[in-house]
């Protein structure tokens, strides 16, 4: 299935209704490998109950945003995983996975495999973890790791997203690009791999239209160049002021840091 387009909205300052507040995770909502500050915690929990619908919309994979929603006490809300590659409707404890895209896990995985030997391939595994060609190093992943015995076992089952880990590795990006895929440097030694036109923003698109918030009534947070798509197509989009400054170029404003809690601002100022 083929996300759709994303549509073009009409920038407005304010929410006129409920709004859907699409939220980055590492970078934005939190620090990678901390937990969620009380400030962020207690804005999130204000704009829920304002009648908001919060989004969580991140790189990381379905199994690493969870633990995050429940550090949050989010217990009916979606989450946008792995690039807009996965959607998932969590309720209470549980979840159900909406939209899955799936890549084309061969090509890539031969092509990176043969212009950069020796990098490290993951392959998702929604829910669980990744098949790896070579073990990443701890916290680079979120679940498990499973290891194989040959390259073809990364692309056996279906996968919606890969991760390449090694020096220079963004240098691929124009290769992998050239096959049709998405490809996003998120590091200069980190690629992400996912279907042909998805992005955080498409799948956002398909929440929107489930939840029946007016195209207007967007927002979004974000921090890094997966963030760009999004904060194009919300309405109203903020970046965080550690943001790259192309990445700041195409948001309505910026916020404070993470380090200044600004997405706790930025959230706290839709209530205003």
């Amino acid at each position: 299935m083929t996300s759709p387009t994303p549509q073009q909205t009409t920038r407005h300052n304010d929410v006129t209704g409920p709004a859907l507040v699409a939220c980055d995770l590492d970078g934005t909502l939190v620090r990678t490998g901390h937990p969620v500050t009380a400030a962020v915690r207690a804005a999130v929990a204000k704009v829920r109950a304002a009648g908001h619908h919060l989004v969580l919309a991140t790189g990381r994979s379905l199994v690493g945003a969870l633990p995050i929603a429940t550090d949050l006490g989010l217990d009916d809300a979606w989450m946008v995983a792995s690039n807009g590659a996965v959607t998932a409707h969590l309720t209470g404890h549980q979840y159900e996975i909406t939209a899955q895209h799936v890549v084309d896990a061969e090509a890539a995985i031969r092509l990176a495999a043969w212009t950069a030997p020796g990098i490290r391939i993951a392959a998702e595994l929604v829910g669980v973890g990744y098949r790896v060609n070579i073990p990443f190093p701890d916290g680079d992943l979120n679940g498990t790791q499973h290891g194989i015995a040959g390259l073809e076992e990364l692309w056996a089952v279906p996968t919606p997203r890969l991760a390449l880990n090694g020096p220079s590795a963004y240098r691929l990006v124009p290769s992998l690009r050239a096959l049709g895929v998405t490809a996003i440097a998120t590091r200069a030694d980190w690629v992400d791999v996912t279907a042909p036109g998805i992005s955080k923003a498409t799948a956002l698109e398909e929440v929107r239209t489930v939840l029946g918030v007016k195209d207007y009534d967007t927002v979004a947070i974000g921090d890094g160049e997966n963030d760009i798509e999004m904060l194009r197509w919300a309405s109203r989009s903020i970046a965080m002021g550690h943001a790259p400054g192309h990445v700041q170029a195409v948001a309505d404003r910026a916020t404070g840091t993470l380090d200044d809690d600004g997405a706790a601002s930025a959230l706290l100022a839709l209530l205003s």
